[in-house]
């Protein structure tokens, strides 16, 4: 035992991670995470903010916290969001507030936001891990956001057009990309908690 005393085992020290979800609008980002709640899986789910009114199935402090656009303009001013964007004519934030808070529990923090958020994340959180979530073809996509029935035509063709963006932005720099095939959410909810557990045995992260 005195030699084996002399062996120290404790070479890796996992912590909280911050794990930032993103993905086109339709592709399902919500219901994975819903999934992920399903399963028990422990973590810390970051509700962001919003200015666009909520949808009929949508519950305040639950889906989005929901503010005036006056309201919202008043939280940039007081320095409230660690991020926020103007997207579609809406803004959308993350309180800073709450991701603090989060980390400090000790449990993995979860947040879901749009592509130029977990950009503006990962510059201040160089360790956070970025997953963005694909449908499995455009024409699947296309036909979610048609069944949605939410958007007119014009709204469509700025999705359109946000998408080439936004597919970009995840091939440039997220960490990994999902499929969330119609049919599969169950198997697209365990690829992000094998991700997580798999970055929780990583011993050295590049920060840069």
């Amino acid at each position: 035992m005195s030699l084996l005393s002399e062996i120290n085992f404790k070479i890796h020290n996992p912590s909280p991670l911050l794990v930032v979800i993103s993905g086109l609008s339709g592709a399902g980002k919500d219901s994975v995470v819903e999934k992920l709640k399903e399963k028990s899986f422990p973590f810390h789910f970051i509700v962001t903010a919003t200015s666009r009114a909520p949808r009929e199935d949508e519950i305040n402090g639950i889906h989005y916290f929901f503010y005036t656009k006056e309201e919202f303009e008043q939280m940039i001013k007081k320095n409230e969001l660690i991020e926020y964007a103007l997207v579609y004519e809406q803004y959308k934030g993350v309180p800073k507030s709450q991701v603090e808070q989060a980390l400090a529990s000790g449990k993995d923090v979860v947040v879901r936001v749009d592509y130029q958020g977990a950009r503006t994340i990962k510059n201040l959180y160089p360790n956070a891990i970025l997953i963005f979530v694909m449908p499995e073809t455009p024409q699947a996509w296309y036909a979610r956001l048609v069944s949605r029935g939410q958007d007119s035509d014009q709204q469509m063709k700025i999705r359109c057009e946000e998408a080439k963006k936004e597919l970009k932005a995840a091939k440039d720099y997220f960490d990994y990309i999902i499929t969330n095939s119609k049919g599969e959410l169950d198997q697209a909810a365990e690829m992000v908690i094998s991700i997580i557990r798999s970055e929780h045995q990583r011993i050295r992260r590049n920060s840069n």
